[in-house]
């Protein structure tokens, strides 16, 4: 029985979500010749960042389905002045008679609707949910791609799926997941090879500000001033920073505190390496980041494993840990709930 939305999203339980859209019939409408949609896709997404209190935290856009992992941030969302709000709204939704090159026409009309409290309440709290992200990022798209076909009908199947990841261990496994989509599928050789996902944007900014060499070594070195560099690199990139530096004064929250983007680099590549081969050699750094999660190479092998035989999705969470997915259906009144993959349950 499919479980209404309401019940599935919920800050209070995590903010975390990884969502999973399909094409109709699992058709490969963003392949086959059709591959520049993928960009498209890719263009929406830095746009929706940038505009709704959900950070993106990771993508894979593949011929048939695309993989999305948000992270929800009310209290961003709360902070925005009310012509903040009206700006951002429009930026997704804009009002088609309105003249964007004339400035002072367009902050009379911003003006103006700041006025109506209840429209602009509604859009901040549009602008904070993740079903209204999802459907920022696929109506336009699927109209879009109708035109270039010049035809009608569905493009994505109408509902997608969200599942609500509950761990650090759960959170970086399905960031794996997501990045090695393309390498498991046989389309990328490495991981960073792989176009439209978010493992490639991420080195490709890095490297753009010629600093992905120095990201690497300094983390081997457990260097204060790589981290630095790094921390400032992540700041400026539209993605969600994968290390949490705001103790350090930085403003944008990033996903885990004392995890580098060079360790998540270095654990892919890993995992991919393991995944390929069914072995890999255990650097001290990825060894570092077993112990620090708690867990195995050999528990890691397994998760990773079953994300990708599985042919689809099942379950509505994601846990490494028992307790947690207890205490979620606890607050929901049911004996128990479905964990995306059995193996990642322990104790």
């Amino acid at each position: 029985m499919t479980m209404p939305r309401r019940l599935l999203v919920d800050v209070d339980v995590t903010r975390y979500y990884h969502c999973i859209s399909r094409c109709v019939r699992r058709a490969f409408l963003c392949g086959e010749g059709f591959e520049h949609r993928k960009a498209w896709i890719e263009a929406r997404l830095e746009v929706l960042a940038k505009s709704f209190a959900v950070s993106v935290c990771g993508y894979a856009v593949m011929d048939n389905h695309l993989h999305v992992l948000c992270r929800l941030d009310p209290g961003v969302a709360d902070d925005w002045t009310d012509e903040e709000v009206v700006r951002r709204w429009i930026t997704l939704y804009p009002p088609p008679n309105l003249a964007f090159d004339d400035t002072a026409t367009v902050q009379a009309w911003v003006n103006d609707q700041c006025k109506d409290a209840s429209r602009v309440a509604k859009h901040r709290e549009r602008l904070q949910d993740l079903g209204w992200f999802m459907k920022a990022l696929k109506e336009p798209l699927a109209r879009l791609a109708n035109k270039e076909d010049n035809c009608k009908g569905t493009f994505w199947e109408a509902r997608y799926k969200s599942i609500a990841i509950l761990d650090e261990e759960a959170l970086l496994a399905t960031c794996a997941y997501i990045d090695l989509n393309p390498f498991a599928a046989g389309i990328a050789t490495v991981p960073e090879a792989s176009d439209h996902t978010s493992i490639k944007q991420r080195v490709e900014h890095a490297r753009k500000a010629g600093a992905i060499e120095t990201i690497q070594w300094a983390a081997a070195a457990a260097s204060v001033a790589g981290s630095l560099i790094e921390g400032n690199i992540e700041q400026s990139h539209w993605l969600c920073p994968m290390q949490d530096r705001r103790s350090c004064g930085v403003p944008r929250e990033g996903m885990l505190a004392g995890f580098s983007l060079a360790a998540y680099l270095e654990l892919v590549d890993w995992t991919a390496r393991l995944y390929r081969n069914g072995k890999a050699k255990l650097s001290p750094e990825v060894l570092g980041i077993m112990q620090r999660l708690g867990t195995s190479a050999e528990l890691w092998q397994a998760r990773i494993v079953q994300f990708f035989n599985k042919p689809r999705w099942l379950g509505s969470f994601c846990a490494t840990q028992r307790e947690l997915l207890k205490a979620v259906a606890l607050r929901r009144g049911l004996h128990h709930v479905d964990n995306a993959i059995t193996a990642f349950a322990s104790g």
